[in-house]
């Protein structure tokens, strides 16, 4: 389909209008131009890399009339409804890598920009970005001796799974028969640069191409961690997105120890010692982005496992109001760090994102003139403008000990990675008290029981009163899908079980709310994505009354509530009620502090 044969079937489905083609018509050279010089492509070649018409159109970013922009996906639709044909979208973690590779050859795929994409009842499903190339159609047929349906998809994500797919698969291939061979593919780089495709698909050394390519994976899919799991049989690689695993790949266990090997010696670790953990961390550049990564290895029944955690300097390095805080949150903290001295604690579970408010802070006060030190266990992404100690027990350095060394060190702020004990609680409260301000988190559900925690490790409620600015309670909820959400309404027993109160007479309030119903995009959970909310207690004459008392945490937090103070829950439901997350994932989170 020419360019001006897809604007024509736009204008038609009134998509776009008249003068919106033509104007696109006009400006078609010119916009194919540059997206050529972007992409490094000599045109006129006629290679598969050539920018289709769909490309080009999304390129140009056209506002839609519902707010959203028309996009390759969009536009592969409208072909695939031209063709008489259905749109497919692509979820990588649904493929399955032995049909891709067993249906097509990679030469012949990449050629006709085709992809394997499932069976179901006996039919081959195959996509494609050209709903007209019968002849690839009937090899494909003849290949797989069974019936075959064509559905369309973009022809970006059909060359970008060909890549990953056929690359990895043919890579552990590879590996698995020069490994036979006992072949060395140690290497000792810390911080590497991690290749580009054409750079990986260019040289044989197959053990480093196939980590390559599961980094490329894992960043494209925005995982946080990757498991490399030994089995009985065969190892396992699995992915977390969004705090939810996916299986993604598996391998024969003679490729799993070579790939664990390598990974060790790119984080530096003996790659001989495999009876007791080790961890490491190193450094990796994509292109003009560096990501931190840091590796654990753990002994299992099977082997070894590697865990990579992924550090992305653009989750953990943001804007205050970008975390998810509003109005007078926002304002709170942003008056709690702008103070010369005082305690501020960040409170929550494991994973609720304690982390990425601190070094969102940090980054708001480290300056030329201030002095940010940290200790932390470990060390979580290395920042250069912060002066980060790590932990280490072996070496006789504890949060506490660390602690007192770096009063010496002329600190401004001091971020205190956990407060675990009495002694390093003490050490914070007296930094604190000297001059300093001094961020820690605390392992604790709420904000007003971060106060309690702190007396009872031994600290005196008069030094807690005087020198503690505040509290931020933490957690996480996933935001609704973009592109699957649905308006919807609350229940009388879903605003029942969030305690929203309901009259006994009369009809219940109608509350306005969006769910997802899952697409390819949020890979069927109707959810994509991660925002922060909060819980900020702040200390004012009347709290410190309270703590000098020894209040407990629910007299606390009724004083708290009476400043405005807005519990975690009520939080959680601000945010359902914007629209932003879903019934269900404010009960997951919040389940605890009822």
């Amino acid at each position: 389909m020419t360019f001006d044969t897809l604007l024509g079937a736009l204008v038609n489905r009134s998509i776009i209008s008249p003068e919106q083609a033509s104007q696109l018509s006009t400006n078609e050279g010119g916009q194919r131009y540059k997206l050529e010089r972007k992409r490094g492509i000599t045109p006129g070649r006629g290679t598969i890399d050539d920018i289709s018409p769909a490309e080009v159109l999304a390129s140009f970013e056209i506002g839609m009339s519902d707010g959203s922009t028309l996009t390759e996906d969009r536009i592969m639709a409208v072909i695939a409804a031209e063709a008489g044909l259905s749109f497919f979208k692509i979820d990588p973690l649904k493929l399955e890598p032995e049909l891709i590779t067993n249906t097509l050859s990679r030469a012949f795929a990449r050629r006709n920009r085709l992809l394997a994409v499932d069976t179901r009842k006996g039919v081959l499903r195959v996509a494609t970005d050209n709903p007209h190339n019968l002849e690839a159609f009937e090899s494909v047929k003849q290949r797989f001796g069974g019936p075959v349906e064509i559905v369309v998809s973009a022809k970006s994500d059909i060359l970008r799974c060909i890549r990953e797919v056929y690359g990895f698969r043919s890579t552990l291939k590879a590996a698995e028969q020069d490994l036979s061979a006992s072949r060395d593919i140690s290497n000792l780089e810390q911080l590497f640069k991690l290749k580009s495709f054409d750079e990986i698909e260019s040289t044989d050394q197959h053990i480093v191409n196939a980590v390559d390519y599961l980094l490329h994976y894992a960043l494209d899919q925005r995982a946080s961690d990757i498991h490399v799991e030994p089995k009985r049989e065969q190892a396992r690689i699995r992915i977390r997105i969004d705090g939810v695993l996916h299986t993604t790949n598996r391998m024969p266990m003679v490729v799993h120890r070579a790939m664990v090997s390598r990974i060790k010696t790119m984080s530096r670790l003996d790659i001989a010692e495999k009876r007791r953990p080790q961890d490491g961390r190193l450094k990796m550049t994509r292109g003009d982005v560096e990501v931190e990564l840091r590796v654990s290895t753990m002994p299992v029944a099977f082997g070894e496992k590697c865990v990579i955690r992924v550090f992305d300097p653009m989750v953990l390095l943001q804007d205050l109001d970008g975390l998810g805080m509003e109005g007078r949150d926002l304002d709170l903290i942003r008056s709690f760090i702008g103070q010369p001295n005082g305690l501020l604690l960040v409170t929550g579970p494991t994973g609720s994102g304690k982390t990425t408010t601190l070094y969102s802070a940090l980054q708001v006060l480290a300056t030329d003139h201030v002095n940010v030190a940290t200790i932390e266990d470990p060390i979580e992404m290395v920042v250069e403008e912060f002066n980060q100690t790590s932990v280490n027990p072996r070496a006789g350095i504890s949060f506490a000990t660390a602690l007192r060394t770096l009063l010496r060190q002329d600190p401004d702020v001091i971020m205190v990675g956990e407060i675990r004990d009495a002694e390093t609680a003490e050490q914070a409260i007296q930094a604190a008290l000297t001059g300093h301000l001094v961020l820690a988190t605390l392992h604790t559900n709420d904000s007003a029981t971060a106060i309690t925690r702190l007396i009872d490790l031994g600290v005196e409620p008069f030094l807690v009163a005087s020198t503690l600015s505040g509290v931020i309670a933490q957690r996480l909820v996933r935001k609704v899908c973009e592109e699957c959400r649905t308006p919807s309404r609350l229940t009388t027993e879903q605003m029942l079980a969030l305690g929203i109160p309901v009259p006994d007479d009369g009809p219940p309030p109608e509350l306005p709310v969006v769910h997802g119903k899952g697409c390819v995009q949020c890979r069927g959970t109707g959810l994509r994505g991660r925002l922060g909310v909060f819980e900020v207690l702040r200390m004012d004459p009347r709290l410190q009354k309270l703590v000098i008392g020894r209040a407990s945490a629910q007299e606390i937090l009724k004083l708290g509530r009476q400043d405005g103070l807005v519990t975690l829950r009520e939080a959680a439901i601000q945010k359902l009620a914007a629209g932003v997350t879903s019934f269900d994932e404010v009960l997951r989170v919040t389940a605890e502090l009822t």
